[in-house]
């Protein structure tokens, strides 16, 4: 406190003055201003607390400053701390959609302004792409054409299309038509009152045929797997493809239970 100091100058201001008159010095020089041992204190306890004072407001000014900065820090962590909850609510595929748009805003601007200056978009377009690019999204767009799978629309689609596959499949046999046309007569043509059960057999090159088929059907639908799409801007926590995968699966039944666990590790706040 201001009453502290003051006595503190005040003891080192008498010890000053009474080292002063006990040591008998003199100043020789006459024309010089002698100076009493009570001004001599009174001055020095002057220069004291004027030091003292400004180291306490140098003091309080840096501590001041301290003040500032850890409630601009706390502002800011705050902040980030909202930022990433917001982030964290975000779709997975967030990033690349916004990219995506922004690619077709500037994608929009670049057509207008070709079609303001009368020059045609597609021409100003392939004249800014390098022979590298070009080549690239031709092979890309070749890929695509050759390999192009419409996939799941509706049952009726798919039903048509295993239909126009298997009749792809078939090869006519016009001879054993004709023999089997010739054995069955009438009931080559039946109508809703022929019984048809037990008239035709069929044959064990046709029945061998089926279950071969059957048995591609079965290897190929065990080796058809989705291609997932690879996020860029999902969150790295796996060493290799196989841990990924058990990552996902962990997730899939346990992620909401350890995501707020997780977020404290990674911000630092775990207890």
């Amino acid at each position: 406190s201001i009453v502290g100091l003051w006595r503190i100058c005040s003891e080192f201001s008498q010890s000053n003055s009474i080292f002063s008159s006990r040591s008998g010095f003199k100043c020789e020089n006459n024309d010089a201003i002698v100076l009493s041992p009570e001004e001599k204190g009174k001055q020095s306890t002057g220069v004291l607390v004027g030091q003292m004072a400004n180291r306490y407001a140098e003091q309080k000014k840096r501590l001041r400053d301290l003040h500032a900065k850890r409630n601009e820090a706390c502002k800011l962590n705050h902040l980030e701390v909202v930022e990433e909850d917001r982030r964290a609510k975000l779709p997975a595929n967030h990033e690349a959609r916004k990219r995506r748009a922004e690619w077709e805003l500037d994608d929009i601007r670049k057509r207008e302004e070709a079609e303001a200056a009368g020059e045609s978009y597609e021409r100003v377009k392939l004249l800014e792409t390098g022979a590298d690019e070009a080549a690239r999204d031709a092979n890309l767009r070749k890929k695509k054409g050759v390999n192009r799978d419409e996939g799941f629309s509706s049952f009726e689609q798919a039903t048509i299309r295993q239909h126009d596959k298997l009749t792809r499949a078939i090869k006519p046999d016009m001879e054993a038509y004709k023999y089997e046309k010739e054995v069955m007569g009438d009931a080559f043509y039946p109508s809703t009152s022929t019984i048809v059960h037990g008239i035709r057999e069929d044959s064990k090159e046709g029945v061998t045929r089926m279950v071969q088929d059957l048995e591609k059907q079965i290897r190929k639908r065990g080796k058809f797997s989705r291609r997932r799409t690879y996020d860029p801007d999902a969150d790295i926590d796996f060493i290799n493809e196989r841990n990924m995968r058990f990552n996902k699966k962990i997730d899939r039944f346990y992620g909401k239970y350890t995501l707020e666990i997780k977020q404290n590790l990674e911000r630092g706040t775990a207890v």
